[in-house]
C-alpha cells in the first residue's frame, strides 16, 4: 500500500507476522541478525486450536518444570538423570526373557492348574506318570508360545537398532555455529538439532526457526496420530530474530516446560530470553514421528528425548476383549471342573472303602506293605493311613484325569483365530482399491464375536458417507444458486494458470453456477457482486488449508491439491477457486523463493504476466500496454510484462498496473494467499481473460480464530485493499444465527434459513457465512484482548475463545454453503442386508437433523413405511413427557397393526415399523438419568434409530445402554476421532480408513476401508468363524472326555489304584499330537455354507445371533456321546479279551488306537468342505498314532515293550477295532440323520440346497402387504 494512501488506520493493517529467518542463516551467522529484525509479525490467532486448548491452567513452577537450557545440555542435565535418545520397543532382553515371558503367560489361570498338577506328579506319593511326561505338554505349549513371543521382539530389536542408528545434525557445543551428524540415541536434552525436509523428527523439539521467513514449518503426524493431512507448526519471533545470539550462548535462553506426558494435542511451555517471558503451545512443538515437509529445514531445541517423548509415552498394544464364546466357555470349563472333582471324589471314596474292607489283606499287597525280613522290622511305604490315602488317591486321580479339561484347547484357538485372520486380510472382497487398503485384524482373540452381531452403531460422515465434500450449492443474501453445471469435458471453462510450459489447475472440479459466474465476471462492481466476492473471499480465507503441486502422468500438467485437516475446508476452497478468487495467487505461494522469475499466464489467454519475487519477499505483478517488452519500477520492485497485439484491443485505455502480494505468515495456506488480485474474469471468445482494476489489492490476514467444539464457528481477520477491516465468520446455522444482526436484513435470514432448509432436506452439509466490518476501536479493543489472552500463562485457551466470542457478534449475512457428502458405494445394500440378518442399525451422527434424515432415506435406512418417533426437548421435563408419549403411541402402533394383521391374513402380529428420531440435547437430559430406562424401553421397540448432533461421549452412552441392559453383541464403526469413544465402548470396534484420519483405526478392534465391507465381514466371515470356533471348543471337551471316561472305567476296575493301561507317554500325546492338528485345520478351513448362500440369504446369520452352534444343551449332548463312546472304547476290548492272557499294556494300545481313530471319524463326519489340507490331517494323525505307539513299545526301557506287535497279530484286534467304530458311532450317526430329516434348521435347509438343488427353483415370491404407516405416514413428535 502506498504511503499517501494510508490513513491512521492504515498502520493497523500491516500483517503481523513473526520475523522471517533468510536461507543464509542456516550456518547461523551472526550477519543475519539485521535482516531478520527488518520483518513483520504474524498473523493473530495462526496458533492451532490444540494450543489452546493444551494452554496451561496454572503457572508452572520450577518444582513441577523442566528446565532446559537451550544449546547447553551439560547444565540442562548435570547429572545426566535424564535419560538418552534411545527408545526400545523390545519388550525383552536377553537376561529377563525367560523369566518376564513365563509371568506373562501364566497370568492365564489355566497355566497355573496345569503347573500345579506337573508339581503335584513330581511328589513320590503322588507320582502317576513319568515325572518328564507330566511336564511336557505344559512345556510344550509354554515353548511354542515362547517361540513366538522372541520372534516377534527379535523384530523389535532389529527396527529399534536401525531407529537408534540414525543421524541428525546437531549443533556443535564449541561455538563454531556448524551442525555435525550424531546417532539419534546420543542426543540429549538441551541439544541444538536441525531437521531437513522429509525427514523425520528425532526427538520432541521446541522450534527456534525455519526456512520459512514466517517461520512456519509443515509437519506430518501420520505416524503419531495416523493423520495424513499437513499441520502448521510455527518458531516465535524472539528466537526467530536472536537466534545466532542463542545458540552462541551470548544471550541466556531457557525453557520452563510440563514434565513429560502423553498428551499430543497440548504442551505448556514459557520461553526466557533476555529476561523476556513469552508463552509456548502446542503449536510451537513439533515432535518425534513426525516427517518435516514443504520446508527446506526446521531448527529446535530437544525438551523431550527417548522413552519420555510423547509418542512412546503413546505407544501401546490393540484393546484386548475377550470373545463372548470365550466367556461362555468358562461357564463349560467349571461343569467339567465339577466332573472332574467328582470322578476323583468317587474314586478317592471308593478306595477308601477297599482299604477299609480289604484291611486285613494288605498284609500281602506289595504295593502298600513291605516287610523287611533282614531286619525283622516292618516298614511301611504307599501307605499312611486310610484317611491319608484317601486324600492322595484324590489328587493323584486329579493328576491322572488333568485332560478333561483340555490344555491344548488354548493354544489351539490361538493359531484357529491366526489362520481366520489370515484369511480375513487376504479377502478380495474386504479389500478397497480406493484407498489401496486391506482388512485389518488388531484384535485376535474376538473374531468369533463377528458372527453374533445384533446391533451396530454407525457414524454417518465418512463411515456411511465418502466424506468427501463437494461443493455443490449456494445462498449469497438470500438467492439460492444451486443450478450448478459440471465442468467441460475438454476444460474448456476451467481456471488454469501457465507456469513455464505446464499447466496448473485445481485437483477437484467443481460445479459453477452460470448465473453466480455472470454475477462475478460482468457485475462485480453492483452490490450483488460485491456480496457474492465477499461470500467467496469469506471460503478463500477462513481455513488452514494448505496447497500442494502433485503432478500427472501428463508432464505438462500439474494440479493444486489442497490439503486440509477438514473436508469442508477443502470442498469451499475449491468452490472459491472455480469461482476464480484463486489466481494467480496460489502458484506464487507454492513458489515463494528467492529473486526467481515466473511466467504465469491464464489459460487460453492471449497475454502472459511475468513476476519476479523481490529480496523483500514481494511478488510484483505487471501488465503493461503500451510497449513490448517494457519495464515498469513501483516502489516494491521491478516488475516486467509483455503485450499482446491479441490482448491490446481488449484493453479501453493504456496503464500500467502493478501489484505487490504479499508473502504472508502462513505462506502455504489459503489465508495467507488472500493477497490476492481481487479481478473480475471477462469470457471473451470462448476464453478466459483476466483483467484487473486498477490500483493496489492487497489483503493482509490479521487474526484468525479456528475452529473449537464451544463456538461451532471460525473466524478470519482481513485488511482490505480499501483500507477497512474485515471479520468474515463461517460455522454451523445453530451458532451462527445466534451472533447476527437481526435488526436489519431480516427478510434475508429468513430466506437463506428457508434455503438451508431445503438444502439439508436433500442431504447436504450446510455452513453460513457471515462478515463485520470493523471500526478502529472495534479492532485496537480486540487486538489488545487478543495480544494478551495469547500471551497468558493461565487459562489461555478459555481466554482466547472468550476474545473469539466477544468479536463474533453483530454480523450480516453473507450467506449460506451447500456441501454433498456423497454415499459410499453399496451402503444402502449393505443397511439392508443387514436389517435381514436380524442386526440393528442406529446411526449415531454429529449432523442436523435434515441431513441425518434426508441420508437415512438416502441409504435406506429409513423407508416410506416407517413412522417417525422424533424428540427434540431442551429440559428434563419435556423429555420426561416426549418419551413416555413415545412409548404410547409405539404400544398403540402394535396393537393396531396386531389387529389389522389379524384381521386381514387371520396370522400372528406383525408390527408397524417405527423409527426414533432424537437430537444430542435430548440426550444431555436423558442419559445418566432415570429417563434413561424409558429410553431404552422405547428405542429397542423401534427398528431404527437416528441420533442427531450428538457428541463423542453421548455416542458411548448410547451404545453402553443397550450393552449394559442386554445380552446382545454390540458392533461400533466410525471414521474419526469423535468415533473413538464409541468403539472402544461396543463389544465389537470397527474403524474406517477414511478422511480423518486414523484415530479410530488405531483405536478400534479391525479395520477397512468401506462401510459395505460390513456385509462379507459379519454374515461371511463372522459366521463361519463363530460356527468353526464353537464347534472347535465342544469338539476339544468331547475328545478329552472320552479319554479321561475310558481311564476312569479302566480304575474302577484296578482296585481304585489309579494305575492306568495307556501309557503315559500316550496320555501326554493324544492331546498335543494325536488330535489336536484336525481341530485347527477345521477351524480355519472349514465352511459349513458358502459365501454366496450366506450373502443371498442374510437370516442365515441368525445362527450365531441364537448361540445354536454353542450352548449349554449341546454342551450336555456332547458329554452323552463322550460318556457313551467311551463305554464303548473300553467294554468291547475288555470283554473280548477278559479271559484271555492279553496284559493291560496290550489293551492300552488297543484303546488308545481305537480312541484316536474314534475321535477323528467323529470329526470327520462333521467336516463339511474336503480338500487335501483336511484328508492329510485327519487320516495323518491316525497314521501319526499308529506309528508313535509302535515306536514307544518299541523302547524295551519303557513299559509295554513289544505289546502292541502281540495284540496287532491278533483277528480279534482288528474286530474289536471295527466293533467299536460301529457302535460308538451309531448314536451321532442316528441323531444326526434325524436331525436332518425331521428336525430342519435353515443351515441344514440351506446346505442341502447347495448339495443337491437350484437355488431358484426355492426361491418364493413375497407379497408385500399394506401397512398402517403406509397409509397414514408422517412425523409424530
Amino acid at each position: 500500500m502506498a504511503d499517501g494512501e494510508r490513513t491512521a488506520f492504515g498502520d493497523l493493517l500491516r500483517p503481523i507476522a513473526d520475523p522471517p529467518v533468510r536461507p543464509d542463516l542456516i550456518s547461523l551467522s551472526a550477519s543475519a541478525t539485521a535482516a531478520a529484525s527488518a520483518a513483520v509479525d504474524p498473523p493473530h490467532g495462526s496458533r492451532s486450536e490444540a494450543d489452546r486448548l493444551g494452554a496451561s491452567l496454572k503457572e508452572l513452577a520450577d518444582a513441577d518444570a523442566r528446565i532446559v537450557f537451550v544449546g547447553d545440555p551439560g547444565r540442562t542435565d548435570p547429572g545426566l538423570a535424564l535419560p538418552g535418545n534411545a527408545v526400545r520397543t523390545a519388550k525383552y532382553s536377553f537376561l529377563t526373557f525367560i523369566p518376564r515371558n513365563l509371568f506373562e503367560q501364566f497370568r492365564r489361570l489355566a497355566y497355573v492348574y496345569f503347573l500345579a498338577i506337573a508339581v503335584l506328579n513330581q511328589l513320590p506319593q503322588l507320582a502317576v506318570f513319568g515325572r518328564g511326561a507330566s511336564v511336557l505338554p505344559l512345556a510344550f505349549v509354554l515353548l511354542v508360545t515362547a517361540v513366538k513371543d522372541a520372534y516377534e521382539d527379535w523384530r523389535r530389536h532389529r527396527s529399534d537398532l536401525v531407529e537408534n542408528g540414525r543421524a541428525a545434525p546437531v549443533l556443535d557445543p564449541a561455538g563454531s555455529g556448524q551442525f555435525r551428524p550424531r546417532r539419534w540415541k546420543d542426543l540429549r536434552v538441551g541439544e541444538v538439532i536441525k531437521v531437513l525436509a522429509d525427514e523425520s523428527i528425532p526427538c520432541d523439539m521446541v522450534l527456534l526457526a525455519t526456512s520459512d521467513p514466517t517461520g512456519v514449518a509443515y509437519v506430518q503426524t501420520i505416524n503419531l496420530d495416523g493423520e495424513s493431512n499437513l499441520k502448521t507448526r510455527y518458531a516465535k519471533q524472539e528466537t526467530m530474530s536472536r537466534l545466532p545470539s542463542i545458540t552462541a550462548g551470548s544471550v541466556t535462553t531457557l525453557i520452563r516446560c510440563e514434565t513429560p506426558n502423553r498428551n499430543i494435542y497440548g504442551f505448556h511451555a514459557n520461553l526466557e530470553v533476555d529476561g523476556k517471558r513469552v508463552s509456548l503451545g502446542a503449536s510451537n512443538i513439533i515432535l518425534r514421528g513426525c516427517e518435516l515437509k514443504n520446508t527446506a529445514w526446521a531448527i529446535g531445541v530437544a525438551v523431550y528425548t527417548g522413552n519420555e517423548t510423547k509418542v512412546m509415552l503413546n505407544s501401546s498394544g490393540a484393546t484386548s476383549k475377550r470373545s463372548r464364546l470365550e466367556t461362555h466357555m468358562n461357564r463349560e470349563t467349571l461343569l467339567l471342573s465339577a466332573i472332574l472333582i467328582t470322578l476323583c471324589s468317587a474314586v478317592s471314596i471308593c478306595n477308601g472303602i477297599w482299604l477299609a474292607i480289604h484291611r486285613d489283606e494288605l498284609e500281602l499287597s506289595q504295593y502298600f506293605r513291605k516287610r523287611d525280613y533282614s531286619g525283622g522290622d516292618e516298614k511301611y511305604y504307599n501307605y499312611y493311613g486310610i484317611a491319608m490315602q484317601v486324600f492322595f488317591i484324590f489328587l493323584m486321580a486329579v493328576i491322572v484325569f488333568q485332560i478333561m479339561i483340555p490344555i491344548s484347547l488354548y493354544i489351539s484357538m490361538e493359531l484357529v483365530r491366526l489362520g481366520q485372520a489370515y484369511f480375513m486380510i487376504r479377502d478380495k472382497n474386504l479389500y478397497d482399491e480406493s484407498s489401496n487398503s486391506r482388512f485389518q485384524c488388531r484384535a485376535l482373540n474376538i473374531n468369533e464375536d463377528l458372527g453374533q452381531i445384533r446391533y451396530v452403531f454407525s457414524d454417518k460422515t465418512g463411515t456411511l458417507t465418502e466424506n468427501k465434500m463437494v461443493f455443490q450449492c449456494a445462498s449469497i443474501r438470500g438467492i439460492d444458486y444451486s443450478e450448478g453445471k459440471d465442468p467441460s469435458p475438454n476444460g474448456s471453462d476451467v481456471y488454469c494458470v501457465v507456469v513455464g510450459d505446464q499447466f496448473w489447475r485445481p485437483k477437484m472440479l467443481v460445479k459453477t453456477d452460470p448465473k453466480l459466474v455472470r454475477l462475478l465476471r460482468s457485475e462485480g462492481e453492483t452490490q450483488e457482486g460485491k456480496h457474492a466476492r465477499d461470500f467467496f473471499l469469506a471460503l478463500a480465507a477462513c481455513n488452514t488449508i494448505v496447497p500442494l503441486i502433485v503432478g500427472t502422468p501428463d508432464p505438462k500438467q500439474k494440479l493444486i491439491d489442497y490439503q486440509g485437516e477438514s473436508p469442508d475446508e477443502q470442498a469451499l476452497v475449491y468452490a472459491a477457486a472455480a469461482y476464480g478468487i484463486h489466481s494467480p495467487l496460489i502458484v506464487l505461494g507454492i513458489l515463494g523463493g528467492r529473486c526467481c522469475q515466473i511466467k504465469i499466464k491464464i489459460r487460453r489467454a492471449k497475454y502472459t504476466y511475468i513476476c519476479r519475487i523481490t529480496d523483500r519477499g514481494d511478488c510484483v505483478l505487471c501488465m503493461l500496454g503500451c510497449a513490448l517488452p517494457c519495464q515498469c519500477s513501483t516502489s516494491h520492485g521491478i516488475g516486467f510484462a509483455f503485450k499482446t497485439q491479441d490482448f491490446w484491443p481488449f484493453l479501453s485505455h493504456s496503464y500500467c498496473l502493478c501489484y505487490r502480494l504479499q508473502l504472508l505468515s502462513s505462506t502455504l495456506t489459503a489465508s495467507g494467499f488472500i493477497a490476492c488480485c481481487m479481478s473480475t474474469l471477462t469470457h471473451i471468445y470462448g476464453r478466459n481473460i483476466f483483467t484487473c482494476t486498477p490500483g493496489i489489492c492487497r489483503f493482509n490476514v490479521l487474526g484468525l480464530h479456528e475452529f473449537d467444539s464451544d463456538r461451532k464457528r471460525m473466524s478470519v481477520i482481513i485488511g482490505c485493499p480499501d483500507r477497512t477491516v474485515r471479520l468474515f465468520v463461517k460455522g454451523a446455522d445453530s451458532s451462527m444465527f445466534g451472533v447476527l444482526e437481526k435488526s436489519i436484513d431480516l427478510d434475508i435470514i429468513r430466506a437463506t434459513e428457508t434455503n438451508l432448509h431445503a438444502y439439508s432436506s436433500v442431504g447436504l452439509r450446510t455452513l453460513v457465512v457471515g462478515m463485520r466490518e470493523l471500526s478502529r476501536n472495534d479492532f485496537e479493543e480486540w487486538q489488545s484482548t487478543y495480544e494478551k489472552a495469547s500471551t497468558a500463562l493461565y487459562g489461555r485457551g478459555s481466554l482466547l475463545r472468550a476474545v473469539a466470542s466477544s468479536v463474533e457478534n453483530n454480523l450480516q449475512i453473507l450467506g449460506a454453503s451447500g456441501i454433498e457428502d456423497k454415499l459410499q458405494q453399496g451402503v444402502p445394500e449393505a443397511i439392508e442386508s443387514l436389517r435381514q440378518a436380524g442386526i440393528r442399525v442406529w446411526v449415531l451422527t454429529g449432523d442436523k437433523q435434515e441431513t441425518a434424515i434426508s441420508i437415512g432415506y438416502s441409504c435406506k435406512l429409513l423407508t416410506s413405511e416407517m413412522t417417525h418417533i422424533v424428540i427434540n426437548s431442551n429440559s428434563e421435563a419435556s423429555c420426561r413427557k416426549s418419551l413416555e408419549d413415545a412409548i404410547a403411541i409405539s404400544s398403540k402402533f402394535v396393537t393396531i397393526s396386531s389387529r389389522a394383521q389379524n384381521t386381514i391374513t387371520g396370522s400372528g402380529s406383525a408390527r408397524v415399523p417405527l423409527a426414533l428420531i432424537i437430537d444430542g440435547t435430548s440426550l444431555v437430559h436423558i442419559l445418566e438419568t432415570e429417563l434413561e430406562e424409558k429410553l431404552f424401553k422405547i428405542a429397542t421397540v423401534c427398528d431404527v434409530v437416528l441420533c442427531c448432533r450428538v457428541a463423542p461421549l453421548q455416542k458411548a452412552g448410547i451404545v453402553a445402554l443397550i450393552k449394559k441392559r442386554t445380552e446382545d453383541m454390540t458392533l461400533a464403526i466410525g471414521d474419526g476421532a469423535n468415533d473413538v469413544s464409541m468403539i472402544q465402548m461396543a463389544d465389537v470396534g470397527i474403524g474406517i480408513s477414511g478422511q480423518e484420519g486414523r484415530q479410530a483405526v488405531m483405536a478400534s478392534d479391525f479395520a477397512m476401508g468401506q462401510f459395505r465391507f460390513l456385509v462379507p465381514l459379519l454374515l461371511v466371515h463372522g459366521h463361519w468363524n463363530y460356527q468353526r470356533i464353537a464347534y472347535m471348543i465342544l469338539y476339544n471337551f468331547y475328545r478329552n472326555a472320552v479319554f479321561v471316561f475310558i481311564m476312569f472305567w479302566y480304575v474302577l476296575y484296578t482296585a481304585y489304584t489309579l494305575t492306568t493301561a495307556i501309557t503315559e507317554w500316550s496320555s501326554v500325546l493324544y492331546s498335543v499330537l494325536y488330535s489336536a492338528l484336525p481341530t485347527v485345520v477345521v477351524g480355519i478351513l472349514d465352511k459349513d455354507l458358502s459365501r454366496r448362500t450366506l450373502l443371498e440369504y442374510p437370516k442365515l446369520y441368525g445362527n450365531g445371533q441364537r448361540e445354536e452352534s454353542y450352548n449349554l444343551k449341546l454342551f450336555i449332548l456332547t458329554m452323552m456321546d463322550a460318556i457313551w463312546q467311551s463305554l464303548v472304547v473300553f467294554f468291547i476290548p475288555y470283554m473280548a479279551y477278559r479271559d484271555t492272557t492279553v496284559d493291560g499294556s496290550s489293551l492300552g494300545d488297543l484303546w488308545t488306537l481305537a480312541v484316536v481313530t474314534l475321535v477323528n471319524i467323529h470329526l470327520a463326519m462333521d467336516v463339511f468342505r474336503w480338500n487335501w489340507i483336511t484328508h492329510l490331517s485327519i487320516w495323518g494323525s491316525i497314521a501319526v498314532a499308529v506309528m508313535c505307539v509302535i515306536l514307544i513299545d518299541s523302547m524295551w526301557f519303557l513299559p509295554g515293550y513289544w505289546a502292541i506287535y502281540h495284540i496287532m497279530k491278533t483277528g480279534l484286534f482288528w474286530l474289536c477295532l471295527l466293533g467299536i467304530f460301529a457302535a460308538g458311532m451309531i448314536p451321532r450317526f442316528t441323531m444326526k440323520a434325524l436331525a436332518e430329516y425331521f428336525m430342519l434348521n435353515d443351515i441344514q435347509i440351506s446346505r442341502e440346497l447347495e448339495k443337491f438343488g437350484n437355488f431358484n427353483d426355492f426361491t418364493g415370491t413375497e407379497i408385500s402387504m399394506s401397512t398402517f404407516s403406509q397409509t397414514h405416514p408422517g412425523f409424530i413428535r
